[in-house]
């Protein structure tokens, strides 16, 4: 696929969002929408493990603070009283058990069934391990691994009490969206002459996706209270280093609210695990790239948007997302060897196997749907999604007034296309964590209709 596609994607993404021909946002229609709003500060209190690359560069704790993580949280009410719980973080990723255990923890407090939260991390590299599994795979010390404990208990107080806060702070609002586009998002996998995948590092080539979503939240007299906005590329803009950071999300939202004092923004992290910022490599680029958002965030927010009203509709389902049968014995020891994109799961498959247990042959990921009546649709897929998704979702639901975001619920690995399936590579390695396995190129398929029947459920009719 090459960057045209993505060009294309963006054209058709740009109309759909409502950059062309579009009511401003101070005159968003009726306010038949509540908005809460609420944020918390959730940098770790103590120097801790950081996640994000498996190098022994990072087997040590962290030193110092770049810039601060955030946990914020924009609860929506429509007229008819159904309520969702939007909620971003500045973590990494959240494997399965944790995931439930987070959940379990916001609905309770927020009153809400499961299909009414959304989660999306902001999957930056320079936050703390968090999860269990993660822990067991380095050499983390005891006191080490304590901290992490703390601060999971930590944190999953900070979100409940999020969550109660943005729904306490419910008060009329006007919601309006658009869309513009990111320049430093670049496709990060390389190919020789033989077109063999041969690592990672920037493909202008490649397939991305620029889009750049900005969901603007007024006061019933058109003042600004929230800016929520999305970026399909890995927040890495720091790279390797010890200092904890939100990277250029972070960057981007301190920007924003420096401009717009007293404002909340929620930045939601879109599909893209195959695209790194360009250039990229120290806490000056992530500055950069985040000031380059930030400026173009801005720029959508004061322009012509559209409307976004109710009723509001919330679904939440589980795709049986299939993954590849298990090599021989024999082949599996040879991949043990190879590439981390092969050994990671060989070596957890032949452990498995030498215990005598069964291997899984499906992944259950969960995927979200949000209908706001016939203004927007917002589909939160699981897991590190590639680029490839949002065109395959435009085309199963049209592209019209449509975000896709990734990183939702739970991030227990790569999803990939079955374009990747087929090519391998790191995006195409699978599972990681407490789960076992490469995904097959057919849950391509598997989870671009389980999106299509959950947004139909929804309400969203066929587009064109």
């Amino acid at each position: 696929m090459s960057n045209e596609i993505s060009r294309r994607t963006f054209t058709q993404a740009g109309a759909a969002l409502g950059v062309l021909g579009a009511a401003s946002a101070a005159d968003g229609g009726d306010a038949d929408l509540r908005v809460g709003l609420a944020s918390a500060r959730i940098t770790p209190d103590e120097p801790m493990w950081l996640q994000g690359y498996a190098t022994p560069k990072r087997h040590r704790p962290s030193e110092g603070v770049l810039n601060h993580l955030r946990a914020n949280a924009m609860a929506i009410e429509d007229a008819r009283g159904h309520r969702a719980l939007l909620v971003t973080v500045d973590l990494c990723v959240l494997r399965s058990p944790l995931a439930a255990a987070l959940a379990e923890c916001v609905v309770k407090a927020a009153s809400l069934e499961r299909a009414q939260f959304l989660l999306n991390l902001s999957h930056t590299h320079s936050g703390p391990i968090i999860n269990a599994s993660d822990v067991h795979r380095y050499p983390m010390p005891e006191a080490a691994q304590k901290r992490v404990e703390a601060y999971v208990a930590t944190l999953q107080a900070k979100l409940a009490a999020l969550a109660a806060e943005a729904l306490a702070d419910l008060q009329p609002a006007r919601l309006s969206w658009g869309a513009g586009k990111a320049g430093f998002v670049a496709n990060r996998r390389q190919f020789d002459a033989d077109g063999r995948y041969k690592g990672m590092g920037p493909n202008p080539h490649g397939p991305v996706d620029p889009v750049v979503p900005v969901l603007r939240v007024d006061r019933p007299d058109g003042r600004l209270r929230a800016l929520a906005f999305g970026c399909a590329c890995h927040n890495v803009a720091c790279g390797i280093n010890m200092k904890i950071s939100s990277d250029y999300a972070g960057f981007a939202r301190q920007q924003i609210e420096t401009r717009h004092p007293g404002i909340h923004t929620l930045f939601v992290t879109g599909c893209g695990a195959d695209a790194n910022p360009h250039p990229r490599g120290s806490g000056t680029w992530a500055r950069k790239h985040g000031a380059s958002l930030a400026a173009e965030v801005m720029r959508v927010a004061a322009g012509e948007l559209r409307p976004v009203r109710g009723p509001l509709r919330t679904e939440l389902a589980w795709a049986e997302l299939p993954l590849v049968p298990a090599p021989p014995r024999e082949r599996l020891e040879q991949m043990a060897k190879g590439p981390v994109w092969e050994r990671y799961n060989a070596r957890l498959m032949l452990q498995a196997l030498t215990r005598g247990e069964a291997l899984p042959s499906h992944y259950r990921a969960p995927v979200a749907a949000w209908r706001f009546g016939g203004d927007l649709t917002l589909v939160g897929l699981s897991g590190e999604v590639v680029s490839e998704f949002v065109p395959l979702v435009h085309k199963a639901l049209g592209p019209e007034r449509l975000w896709v975001a990734g990183y939702c619920n739970q991030v227990f690995g790569y999803v990939p296309s079955a374009r990747i399936v087929r090519e391998g590579g790191y995006e195409a390695r699978g599972l990681i964590g407490p789960e076992i396995g490469w995904f097959s190129a057919d849950a391509q398929d598997v989870l671009v209709a389980a999106v299509e029947k959950l947004a139909r459920k929804a309400g969203r009719t066929p587009m064109p």
